[in-house]
């Protein structure tokens, strides 16, 4: 069931980063018990729909109630990896903050996903993703040349910047733990990661090779042959013909005179010419044309499309009547799979606590420490 079968993880329920971060580590094959407050936390739908929430089963503890951190602890001992995603400080007043847990295991691996980190002027400051890519610059990266940053939905930061960086964290901290025998925090920052993902773009800017201006660089709309274009039907195309041979393809296939593309001062008239060219066809018909080429040209999809290379690797899968991507990456000799839709709040308190070797169930549940759903 996955590369990481055997791995026992608590998660301390939060929104975001984390859960996505714990739906990836159950999906290669890590036991995750999510912790839910009773009730659950924010989301965006009906429980059953909240993808990120898949993979695991899910026990409400009420940690107010003088009862419940006792029960995390008790999970703890047994487990390899917790992750939280508390403002800093509020997993220390609960009683279940580092120092508590690794007292009890100090192999533990305890993951912490914050916007803003650990500690700094900022770190106990409210965020979401827009802020913590403002600040690392990454949000300056992406708009049009004279216009103002685009936001890249919650993609780049909470989970490009977030939830990768903590379950790469998570991934070598546990490999460490194996070998040394000691646990160790994780602390796991969207700004951190969104800064980390500017690395190339870093050494361009030092090198002279990428400009500060939005939309002015080769990969950021700036040159007229990486850009989206507008097709006959008011949907869209991507063009991303970089190299010289792809971009000669590409010309060939439009059977176009243009200007020299080596030429920035040229690059007005190249944009114009490709944009009334796209508009002569429709997106389909573009599709077609280009389809099995090398000149880096493809329609732009909207969510969970059927394209055929997408249906062909199963990239999105049907599962309990929901439309959802598969797991990725992919293993050959411990392929991952689907197991557990998403879980209401409390749905399996019971059992997974039984199945954790916690015995007193029952009286948790009558002193509202625990909540079966």
């Amino acid at each position: 069931m996955g590369p990481l079968e055997g791995v026992k993880v608590v998660e301390l329920a939060g929104i975001g980063p984390a859960p996505f971060a714990c739906m990836m580590l159950a999906e290669l094959g890590a036991d995750v018990l999510r912790i839910d407050r009773p009730g659950g936390g924010l989301s965006m739908g009906p429980p059953e729909l909240d993808l990120v929430n898949r993979g695991r089963r899910s026990v409400a503890l009420d940690l107010k109630n003088p009862a419940a951190p006792d029960v995390v602890r008790r999970l703890v001992a047994q487990a390899d990896v917790l992750v939280e995603g508390f403002r800093p400080g509020v997993a220390e007043r609960l009683g279940v903050g580092p120092d508590d847990c690794h007292a009890i295991n100090p192999k533990l691996v305890y993951g912490r996903m914050t916007g803003w980190g650990q500690d700094g002027p900022l770190a106990q400051t409210a965020g979401h993703d827009i802020d913590y890519l403002a600040l690392s610059g990454a949000l300056h990266l992406i708009g049009r040349a004279g216009g103002p940053p685009q936001v890249p939905a919650n993609l780049l930061g909470d989970f490009a910047g977030g939830s990768l960086y903590l379950v790469i964290g998570v991934l070598a901290a546990l490999h460490s733990a194996q070998h040394s025998g000691q646990g160790q925090v994780v602390d796991a920052a969207i700004v951190d990661g969104s800064a980390h993902l500017t690395t190339m773009l870093l050494g361009a800017l030092a090198a002279g090779t990428w400009r500060q201006e939005r939309g002015t660089n080769q990969l950021d709309t700036g040159a007229p042959f990486y850009d989206v274009y507008e097709t006959s039907d008011g949907k869209h195309v991507a063009v991303g013909a970089l190299e010289p041979q792809f971009y000669a393809e590409l010309i060939e296939k439009l059977d176009l005179t243009v200007p020299d593309r080596n030429d920035p001062a040229q690059w007005p008239e190249l944009r114009k010419v490709l944009t009334e060219t796209f508009r002569q066809r429709t997106q389909a018909a573009w599709a077609e044309l280009f389809d099995g080429t090398d000149a880096c040209v493809s329609p732009v999809l909207p969510l969970a499309a059927d394209h055929p290379h997408l249906v062909a690797r199963g990239t999105f899968v049907d599962h309990h009547g929901i439309r959802q991507a598969a797991p990725a990456p992919r293993f050959d000799r411990t392929p991952t799979s689907l197991d557990r839709p998403p879980a209401r709040a409390g749905q399996h308190t019971r059992e997974a606590l039984a199945d954790w070797g916690i015995t007193d169930v029952d009286d948790l549940l009558a002193a509202g420490a625990a909540i079966q759903n």
